[in-house]
């Protein structure tokens, strides 16, 4: 294990008491060691208000409304238009919000120049397969539809990225969204996985099967183990097989936008980004991964690369 990580977690130390089990402790546990930390880790960073607006905007979805976070640069010439990032928050389908990604986005929103929608889509067990897609599909057309309140301008990029199952979600919805019509003006030009899981356990081709090594030689890595990964399987309750949960399952990978993938070495989900890059590149996609040595599930939440700027289209 890397010897900085290391010593991180000795630092933070084993958990005191038994492990959460129930969708709320397995939430409460995130906010207290995932998003009030890394809130914390950050806000020294972050840039000055009057350098950005923050926005949220309720918009409606199939038996709800769901709360979509922009942010936005402010510069001196108020008439530039700026690429735009879709930012979809891990957590297992189940736990997690827009505050997992809020400081990290404020700043790059700023540095890089980005339109930033992060959004709040309902969770499970609550909001079961396939609410949190629909979701989250509806909020990117939102956004194709809102662009002169994002300041946006797609062509001048349209990323879509998440992490874990946010990265889940981005695969899914970069296929929806190259099938779809309503974007055929509007393509999505690079997407960011990081850490994705890209096909249920129990759905792996079996011409990939034995590619998929990391889930069954590292069920025990700290920071995600294959006890905590299957009750976020059961609360999201999609069939394996359905390409919406399981994305590497589509017939077809062609004609997807270029993607940045990051890989965890030490990671129980490693094997899905190196497989899926494979995958993507026999497609013809343009698809660069990077495994990062040693490190584990989560890492990039001090780490968090800007390399995915580098694939706007």
């Amino acid at each position: 294990m890397d010897p900085e990580y290391a010593a991180l977690l000795a630092k933070i130390g084993a958990p005191q008491g038994p492990p959460p089990r129930t969708v709320a402790e397995v939430r409460a546990a995130c906010d207290a060691l995932l998003i009030e930390p890394h809130k914390a880790f950050l806000g020294p960073q972050l840039p000055s208000d009057d350098a950005y607006t923050l926005t949220d905007y309720s918009i409606p979805v199939d038996g709800g409304q769901i709360t979509v976070r922009c942010l936005v640069p402010v510069v001196p010439d108020e008439t530039e238009t700026f690429p735009l990032l879709f930012n979809i928050h891990g957590g297992g389908w189940s736990v997690g919000s827009i505050h997992m990604d809020d400081h990290i986005f404020r700043i790059r929103c700023v540095k890089y120049k980005l339109s930033v929608v992060n959004v709040e889509y309902r969770l499970a067990p609550e909001h079961p397969f396939p609410i949190p897609v629909n979701d989250c599909y509806a909020a990117l057309k939102w956004v194709v539809t809102n662009v002169g309140l994002l300041k946006a301008d797609l062509k001048k990029g349209f990323i879509i990225c998440g992490e874990s199952a946010g990265g889940n979600l981005s695969a899914v919805l970069s296929h929806m969204a190259r099938d779809d019509p309503f974007f055929h003006d509007s393509p999505l030009t690079g997407q960011f996985l990081c850490e994705p899981n890209v096909c249920h356990y129990e759905a792996y081709p079996d011409s990939l099967k034995a590619k998929f090594r990391s889930f069954f030689e590292l069920t025990g890595a700290p920071t995600l183990t294959r006890e905590m990964l299957e009750p976020f399987y059961e609360w999201y309750n999609a069939p394996p097989s359905d390409p919406r949960c399981s994305p590497l399952l589509y017939q077809s990978h062609e004609g997807l936008p270029k993607t940045y993938i990051q890989a965890m070495e030490l990671d129980l989900l490693r094997d899905d980004a190196l497989v899926y890059a494979e995958v993507l590149r026999e497609a013809g996609v343009q698809a660069k991964v990077d495994l990062y040595v040693l490190t584990l599930q989560s890492t990039y939440r001090w780490h968090l690369t800007p390399r995915c700027l580098g694939i706007r289209g």
